[in-house]
């Protein structure tokens, strides 16, 4: 099995799930420690990040990363047009949504959704550990109307066991949803 650099194992997630290898990584955060696509990028997957707090832009520089970062605000980011600038499509095969607070989270995953893009499958950051909100819910009940279903319910934190994802796939993927 590859090394995982993300935090729960979400690029593995990823890679045993698409088999179109391109992602859309709202929330770049580091370049390569707990980042969900690092490890996609070493097995040629084509895609972009956004990551809006430029503490991490040196580490993005010196890492080498060969798929672009944009330092833009994911809530008003063009998914679309990004998209086509860098010659992807917009069905895509992975979406890492992860940003501070969880609020903001679910609205750039309602914004790359709502501007038409697909993903085959989304690991969404809800917080649940540090949340008043259901963001959790939110997400799913969203997700819902337009053609996903619960993958993994429950994802916790390897480092401390809090409950803070839930990841999707397209309601026509063979899986069962698991905690």
């Amino acid at each position: 099995m590859d090394k995982s650099y993300s935090q729960s194992y979400q690029d593995i997630f990823a890679l045993a799930t698409c088999k179109n290898k391109t992602y859309i990584e709202i929330g770049g955060n580091r370049p390569k420690k707990w980042n969900n696509t690092f490890l996609l990028e070493q097995h040629g997957f084509k895609g972009f990040s956004i990551e809006r707090n430029l503490k991490w832009q040196k580490q993005w520089t010196e890492a080498g990363r060969s798929n672009p970062i944009y330092w833009d605000n994911a809530l008003t980011f063009d998914y679309f047009k990004t998209l086509q600038d860098n010659g992807l499509s917009k069905n895509v095969g992975y979406l890492s949504c992860d940003i501070e607070p969880a609020k903001n989270t679910f609205n750039a995953l309602k914004k790359v959704i709502q501007d038409g893009v697909e993903f085959e499958c989304i690991t969404f950051e809800d917080d649940r550990y540090n949340e008043s909100e259901p963001y959790n819910t939110y997400a799913t009940d969203f997700l819902k109307d337009y053609g996903y279903k619960v993958a993994v319910k429950d994802v916790y934190t390897l480092d401390n066991k809090q409950l803070f994802e839930t990841w999707f796939v397209k309601n026509d993927y063979d899986i069962k949803e698991t905690s």
